[in-house]
């Protein structure tokens, strides 16, 4: 089985690999359904969402509307002030026909401009807030992608007791000595807080070449063999703080679910190096 551990301080034992439902921005009714039972049957009781993920929350609300007590569910929001964002949320909640959520997110929250704007007055955290005073959403969290997002997220969490934190993390990323300095710093600021750590593209292989076909829904080039996904998500996995969210093509998904059932000791420097090498990794983020 799939592991679980506490989210953060919400109380939830969340399983270690979260469902990222970006896999349904465009995708039928009817094999988002079958990709649910998938979920669910591979031991998953956390799913993550986004207003801006095409059909995704329309998509979940057929489920949910039945199932809502089986699953913690996040969200996000990628307004920036209070109305918009207010008026968001509100409409993400009727699209997964819900009447709350667990986790709302400020959606990549990084540019200095765009932050200065939610954290204001009549700024999109006064929603988010709000939300949670009318039971709307229980916890709030702040996401983001870039080499920046993790000495963004540690001003975040220095202005606001965020409960979650979502960015970039894998072996590829980690090599980049200032991304690996901001992130462990951001990571021993989350552990004494009790921040939930959620991580993204662990098994990214490097951007897109220009004019390659785009042979995935996802828009960066993944692994796609097994071998090389069980060593990218058993090395994510292997830091024992961090959850893993899953890839956004539903193809995929299933080689991460394996990969994660597999659970072994985590690759070491070299082993990964080694992986690098073969695929030709690069990173997303630069």
């Amino acid at each position: 089985m799939i592991p679980t551990q506490p989210f953060g301080r919400t109380g939830h034992d969340s399983s270690r690999i979260i469902f990222g439902a970006a896999a349904f921005s465009d995708v039928s009714q009817a094999d988002a359904d079958r990709t649910i039972d998938m979920v669910i049957d591979n031991g998953i009781n956390h799913f993550d969402t986004a207003a801006s993920y095409g059909d995704a929350e329309i998509r979940l609300g057929p489920w949910l509307k039945h199932h809502r007590d089986k699953v913690f569910i996040g969200t996000k929001t990628g307004e920036r002030t209070r109305q918009a964002a207010h008026d968001e949320i509100r409409r993400s909640l009727e699209r997964m026909q819900v009447d709350s959520v667990d986790l709302i997110q400020l959606h990549n929250l990084v540019d200095q401009d765009e932050w200065n704007t939610a954290f204001g007055p009549g700024g999109a955290l006064e929603a988010a807030i709000e939300a949670r005073d009318e039971g709307l959403v229980r916890f709030i969290g702040v996401t983001g992608h870039g080499v920046e997002v993790a000495a963004r997220h540690a001003e975040s969490l220095a202005q606001f007791p965020f409960d979650a934190v979502l960015l970039p993390y894998s072996f590829v990323m980690m090599q980049n000595p200032q991304y690996a300095a901001d992130f462990n710093a951001l990571a021993a600021i989350c552990a004494e807080r009790g921040v939930a750590m959620q991580t993204i593209k662990a098994i990214t292989r490097r951007p897109w070449p220009e004019g390659a076909p785009h042979e995935t829904s996802t828009w960066y080039d993944p692994l796609r063999d097994q071998d090389g996904i069980d060593l990218a998500v058993h090395w994510v996995l292997g830091n024992s703080q961090v959850f893993l969210n899953t890839v956004s093509d539903i193809h995929v998904l299933e080689r991460v679910l394996d990969a994660a059932h597999r659970l072994a000791e985590r690759p070491d420097d070299l082993r990964m190096q080694e992986l690098v090498n073969r695929y030709d990794m690069a990173p997303l983020f630069t």
